[in-house]
């Protein structure tokens, strides 16, 4: 029987299929200019429901380690995880599409404007409007730590090595990534431990 969404969490949503994944990454693909991350989490655990909150966190992390894009690498694993190969290829090529040909437009018209001041203009609000999708994504992924003050700290670690000390992302995950993986682990064993004491 399979147990109940965390408080708050809406219950998933029936199993994609290859052309659910693919109309919703094109979707997505067409209407995530400047950050594609909060538009996936909105179509992916709240309009969708493939993932929950916590599912979509966990999926996030293991993308971040990743090399390559984050939201591609989402893409690729979310559609590997429902329909094996085919729901990989249906999601990447739904999110690529659209944007791939705006870029090659974009860049045409770039090259014979880009000393145009307006244009100068343009790709600087975007750039604004991109950081604070961004912020907006992080603050969201951040809230389902404040329940875990130890994981908290992981990520505040994490953040000033890399935003304040400069650290490179690569050291501070080959260091960061083991440790945190051992607090969670002790952090299950120690709850599992308490819930089979309190059974007793």
């Amino acid at each position: 029987m399979p147990s109940a969404p965390p408080l708050g969490e809406l219950p998933p949503a029936e199993v994609p299929t290859s052309k659910q994944l693919f109309l919703g990454f094109l979707g997505l693909g067409m209407t995530a200019f400047g950050g594609a991350l909060p538009l996936a989490h909105r179509m992916i655990v709240e309009r969708q429901r493939w993932l929950s909150e916590t599912e979509f966190v966990e999926l996030l992390g293991l993308c971040q380690f990743l090399p390559g894009g984050n939201i591609i690498n989402l893409s690729v694993a979310l559609g590997m995880r429902f329909r094996g190969v085919k729901g990989a290829l249906a999601s990447i090529l739904g999110l690529i599409a659209v944007p791939s040909v705006v870029v090659v437009l974009l860049g045409i018209l770039y090259q014979h404007y880009q000393n145009d001041p307006s244009i100068k203009h343009l790709f600087a609000g975007l750039a604004a409007a991109a950081a604070g999708l961004l912020i907006q994504m992080a603050v969201k992924v951040a809230l389902p730590l404040r329940k875990n003050l130890v994981l908290a700290a992981i990520a505040v670690v994490c953040f000033v090595a890399i935003a304040w000390l400069r650290v490179p992302l690569l050291w501070t995950l080959l260091v960061m990534t083991p440790v945190s993986v051992l607090i969670t682990i002790k952090l299950a064993d120690k709850a599992v431990t308490k819930k089979a004491g309190g059974a007793s």
